[in-house]
């Protein structure tokens, strides 16, 4: 969730002839085409990475200068080389060429133009295989860092609704049909957990991929005496990756971000159908608010839920990114391909939802309206109550629940014939049925005594969302 998004537009290609390139010059006389330049860079996007190489650089240079590679007078041009060019590159007077391909060797030539021939002794015992692997690390978990604040606020505004709405009487629903009454608040409190979910899957996320690939080199490591641990310390890594071709060939933790993202949108997804509904004309169990909704150019009483609809529609793109991704590295043979640049865009753009996603269904949250009313008359249609009263029959009539079950359902069939709730049918009517029925059976059939008596541990009694409510809260 950081904020160099703007830095995605493509440049224009360079239309001199291209040159040899840099990188390979001795090996290739002549440059690329221009649609191989502009197919083969990637500067168009991955300069998001840009702090996150500079601080690669640095750490790589204070390791080479502690290890004796690099003398201390070259370290200290380079360093102070690479401070200038994040300056530049962060004050947006940098110039990007997409003949340099990407953000590393756009940092390097600017630092040979700043430092002169130092710079491209930063270089030894590393390969853009492994500063890539490295850099992409350290962007992900800057934005997972950035991410579960967002969740934990998105959590504590569904606690705050919950806990105003403990006692709020809603239907549940099983099928989209009416099943048995719930609290508004409890119906908050499932999604509580979910989030809580998904930010122990980021978590676990991060945990795993902070580990440093930097000092793999292009695959197999690299001759030079350097000290890994000493960068991976530096960088806020736990500890270098094991295996050095591992390092630069694994995807697997910018999958598994993907994946705890598209679950989460999944999650965000469920709500906001839910909001949808629920701010339908049909529902009107909730009213949103300006801040969150849209006019019809054309029918002037209409009030859409867009933002709520726009939350449901982006989890197919996240979704999307996950299969691009998994599709992108399903058949690759150690270790690094080229079709590995295209692991980023997929990210980049969940990246980029989720920062929209999260504090849309926040502000949603915090600004629609209950109508408790109209929740608590829906509440008790539907015949809700009708496990309430089988429930009864085996409690107090020892009635084996298979048999309540029948006799509930013969007492809904003649309340639906009639055209009234459960309670409406007269005692005669329900002994009529099953002799053993006393007028204590009454007491079961309101809503508010149904949603009262479900105090079994995760059950919507009031009493026990609001010991849920505090000690989500403790958790956050």
């Amino acid at each position: 969730m950081t904020d160099d998004r703007s830095e995605d537009k493509k440049p224009a290609p360079n239309a001199a002839t291209n040159p040899a390139n840099e990188l390979w010059g001795g090996r290739f006389a002549g440059g690329a085409s221009d649609i191989m330049q502009r197919i083969n860079a990637s500067i168009y996007f991955d300069r998001r990475f840009y702090r996150q190489d500079i601080a690669g650089s640095r750490a790589h240079c204070n390791m080479l200068v502690a290890q004796g590679i690099l003398d201390q007078d070259d370290g200290h041009a380079i360093l102070k080389g690479l401070d200038q060019v994040e300056a530049e590159i962060t004050a947006g007077t940098f110039e990007y060429d997409p003949a340099k391909e990407d953000i590393h060797m756009h940092v390097e030539a600017r630092l040979a133009e700043l430092i002169g021939e130092a710079a491209g002794r930063l270089h030894t015992a590393r390969s853009r295989n492994d500063q890539v692997a490295t850099d992409f690390r350290l962007w992900l978990r800057d934005e997972i860092d950035a991410l579960d604040p967002a969740l934990r606020d998105l959590q504590t505004a569904m606690l705050d609704r919950a806990e105003e709405n403990a006692d709020t009487v809603m239907p549940g629903f099983t099928h989209l049909q009416a099943a048995q009454p719930v609290t508004f608040g409890h119906h908050l409190m499932a999604y509580v957990e979910m989030l809580s979910r998904d930010r122990g899957r980021f978590a676990d996320c991060r945990r795993r991929l902070n580990e440093s690939p930097l000092g793999a080199a292009a695959l197999a490591g690299t001759s030079f005496p350097i000290d890994r641990a000493a960068t991976a310390s530096a960088l806020g890594f736990d500890r270098p990756t094991a295996n050095s071709m591992d390092a630069v060939a694994a995807r697997d933790f910018a999958m598994e971000y993907l994946s705890a993202a598209a679950i989460l949108s999944v999650h965000l997804s469920r709500l906001a159908e839910e909001i949808v509904n629920w701010a339908s004309a049909q529902f009107k169990f909730i009213t949103l608010g300006d801040g969150f909704s849209t006019g019809s150019s054309i029918m002037p009483q209409k009030r859409n839920p867009d933002a709520a609809e726009l939350v449901r529609a982006k989890a197919g793109r996240v979704i999307g990114d996950l299969n691009a991704l998994l599709i992108v590295m399903k058949g690759l043979p150690m270790t690094y391909s080229k079709d590995m640049q295209e692991d980023k865009e997929p990210v980049f753009e969940v990246a980029d939802t989720l920062t929209l996603t999260v504090p849309a269904m926040t502000g949603m949250l915090g600004d629609l309206t209950v109508n408790r009313e109209i929740m608590a008359a829906a509440a008790g249609q539907g015949f809700t109550t009708a496990t309430d009263l089988a429930d009864w029959l085996v409690r107090e009539l020892g009635l084996p629940f298979r048999r309540a079950h029948h006799v509930t359902g013969s007492l809904v069939k003649m309340a639906e014939a009639r055209g009234v709730d459960l309670d409406a049918l007269s005692l005669a009517d329900m002994q009529g049925v099953e002799v053993g029925i006393t007028e204590a059976v009454f007491a079961v059939l309101g809503v508010q005594n149904s949603v009262a008596s479900r105090t079994s541990l995760g059950g919507t009694a009031p009493v026990i969302v609001r010991a849920a409510i505090a000690e989500a809260r403790g958790k956050l």
